[in-house]
């Protein structure tokens, strides 16, 4: 009995991260831009894909209003203060995106 190798292992990494391309789930990071324009976050399509396949999870989009309320507005205060070191070029453009 012959199977087909499918180059499947439950030994490998999780889905990459990827950018471009089938499978897209993050934003690509633009050196200029501020709010969805600067990139370097994760898609609504992105979300939504990994929510399906991680049942019970309470993944968001990024906060990109100018002047958050309540819940937001923490979720913003605390996202910034913990990637204040993120020096790449994602780190950044995500940092623009949630206007830090």
């Amino acid at each position: 009995m012959a199977f087909k190798m499918t180059g499947w292992s439950p030994y490998t990494k999780a889905d990459p991260r990827r950018t471009i391309g089938r499978g897209k789930n993050f934003n690509k990071a633009n050196p200029t831009g501020t709010g969805t324009a600067a990139g370097g976050g994760m898609t609504q399509k992105g979300v939504d894909e990994y929510k399906r396949n991680n049942p019970g999870s309470n993944l968001q989009t990024a906060v990109t209003e100018k002047n958050p309320k309540g819940k937001r507005a923490k979720r913003r205060k605390a996202f910034c203060a913990r990637s204040r070191s993120w020096k790449s070029e994602r780190g950044l453009a995500a940092r623009r995106r949630w206007n830090c």
